[in-house]
């Protein structure tokens, strides 16, 4: 980036020499990282870690808003009344709705009609909009944002930030940043079940089938394991095990190779395959449900939830859900389940994930407005700020919660999650706070706060038993070579897919996995790899 900036300025002095203006780089362009002292309107002149933002000059600020049905946007929130008077700052929504959100956002910002502030983006997600010149290149002004920079310094997460830089060196999302790896999503079963056949709780995947078959045995009308989310996030889980990536985890299809410094197509490997026959001898005797891969997910939880599966993938969230469900399907205290540690493979008890959450771009646009340096102080409290968190997670102390000796908790009348089950209000529904336009982020203790002690326990028991996998290289296309990119990997991504389907069903015999490789060469896979692999080389040299 400093190489950037450096060239940058070069260039903008050449220009002014031959133009016989002014010597060295004093005209009115402005190097990257500087705000112009017409844009400094509202903002503060001294902000730093653990300041509370508040704009000299109240003004407003436009931002995407993503409507969830779960808790649909009310403008009479107390968050957006709070926000204003905590930081004179007036937020203007677009409303997007959840299930159109991606779409509009892209329609919004390629119509050069996007808010200022463009959140609920996920790392990868802003690439596609970089070559437009849409959206501001937000490493340029990190100088500008203390919270976030002092984060990314004591948590050290410079490496993982490393892969969101473009091909230019910058990059152009503001992630959310997590203190620690938390994973979520994992197998929730039927513990009770369990304990009553004397069945011990898998560690293992192959420990999962084991006890599948026992259960199969004992309970011959019932398939085990019926799942939701099209398999993808159970693929996502047990590829980890495999020494693999599947499922929501796939991505762009590559893999590192450490020992050969250089990265290969994940699905051509033993490790897929091993993956593949595994799930496809589950199938195959009849563990797990055929219709876990097509099924909608209210289908797959109404087979767990009225006792004709065991096993089903979720988050803590969907545990809560569940067990609502079942007290009115099976009668509170007939039934026990429980998310469980993710099973270890013949990889090792390892985990993956990142440390980096959806995030913040902000529009190119912003760069004009007056108050654009009080913007990014802005985002910089409310995103990434200790206060700013804790603000948009819990609320307001006294009126959602209280806080004593550091430990938070709901007040009696508001319930979050399940969390104050006796609570008549609802701390998104009717206050705004804990939605995923703002709450994410933050250090360990402040996402375990709004956990229930089992969940804690589930965290607590990840992090003991499993190795977390370091994070990749990146691989920073350029902007030519990003078109060529997508036209190879989706067609690639799409043929794995629909394989990987017919391989784990038996509609394809295992014995074809070869033949399967080669038909993803002949499909442009080397061409894929060798533009990857000379992009990363490329990269890691200038670095």
């Amino acid at each position: 980036m400093k190489r950037g900036r450096s060239r940058l300025k070069s260039l903008f002095c050449l220009v002014a020499l031959a133009a016989l203006v002014v010597a060295g780089c004093s005209n009115k362009e402005e190097a990257a990282g500087t705000v112009s002292e017409d844009a400094k309107k509202g903002a503060m002149e001294s902000f730093s870690v653990g300041d509370t933002f508040k704009a000299t000059e109240p003004f407003e600020l436009p931002i995407l808003y993503m409507d969830q049905p779960t808790y649909p946007y009310k403008k009479d929130w107390l968050l957006w009344e709070k926000i204003t008077e905590i930081t004179n700052v007036t937020l203007k929504p677009t409303i997007a709705p959840y299930s159109d959100y991606t779409q509009k956002r892209s329609l919004l910002i390629s119509s050069g009609d996007a808010p200022l502030i463009i959140p609920k983006t996920y790392p990868g997600e802003e690439a596609p909009f970089v070559s437009s010149g849409a959206i501001l290149p937000v490493s340029d002004y990190i100088d500008k944002m203390p919270h976030f920079k002092d984060k990314v310094e004591k948590w050290g997460l410079e490496e993982e930030l490393e892969a969101l830089r473009q091909n230019d060196g910058k990059f152009y999302l503001l992630p959310g940043l997590h203190e620690a790896v938390w994973p979520d999503y994992t197998l929730i079963v039927r513990t009770d079940i369990f304990e009553k056949h004397n069945i011990a709780i898998p560690k293992t995947w192959d420990e999962l089938y084991v006890a599948m078959k026992k259960l199969k045995e004992l309970y011959p009308d019932v398939t085990p394991f019926s799942d939701q989310y099209e398999f993808n996030s159970t693929l996502n889980i047990a590829a980890t095990g495999f020494g693999t990536k599947a499922g929501w985890g796939f991505g762009n299809g590559l893999t590192y190779d450490e020992a050969k410094d250089e990265f290969i197509y994940t699905a051509t490997t033993d490790e897929y395959k091993e993956m593949l026959t595994y799930f496809n001898k589950l199938v195959s005797e009849g563990l797990l449900d055929k219709e876990s891969f097509t099924q909608e997910d209210d289908q797959a939880i109404q087979k767990f939830v009225t006792g004709k599966s065991f096993i089903i993938n979720g988050n803590s969230q969907t545990l809560v859900l569940h067990r609502t469900d079942m007290d009115k399907n099976l009668g509170k205290g007939n039934y026990k389940i429980a998310k469980i540690t993710v099973p270890g493979g013949p990889a090792g008890q390892l985990m993956s994930g990142s440390r980096l959450e959806n995030g913040v771009m902000i529009s190119s646009k912003a760069k004009d407005s007056e108050n654009f340096e009080a913007i990014l102080q802005f985002i910089d409290w409310l995103y990434y700020s200790d206060e700013g968190q804790e603000f948009a997670k819990w609320g307001v102390e006294g009126t959602t919660y209280t806080k004593e000796n550091g430990v938070r908790k709901l007040v009696d009348d508001v319930n979050y999650n399940g969390l104050n089950p006796a609570g008549t209000k609802d701390l998104r529904k009717d206050f705004g706070f804990s939605g995923g336009v703002f709450a994410y982020g933050g250090t360990t203790d402040l996402l375990r706060s709004m956990m229930s002690e089992e969940e804690v326990k589930f965290q607590e028991d990840m992090a003991k038993t499993k190795t977390t996998i370091p994070a990749e290289p990146p691989i920073p296309f350029s902007i030519e070579d990003r078109e060529q990119v997508t036209l190879l990997s989706t067609p690639l991504k799409d043929y794995t897919d629909q394989n990987t389907l017919k391989f784990i069903l038996g509609e394809r015999d295992l014995s074809e996995f070869d033949t399967f490789v080669k038909e993803l060469e002949s499909q442009g896979l080397q061409k894929y790899l060798d533009l990857a692999n000379k992009t990363y080389k490329e990269y890691k040299k200038s670095k």
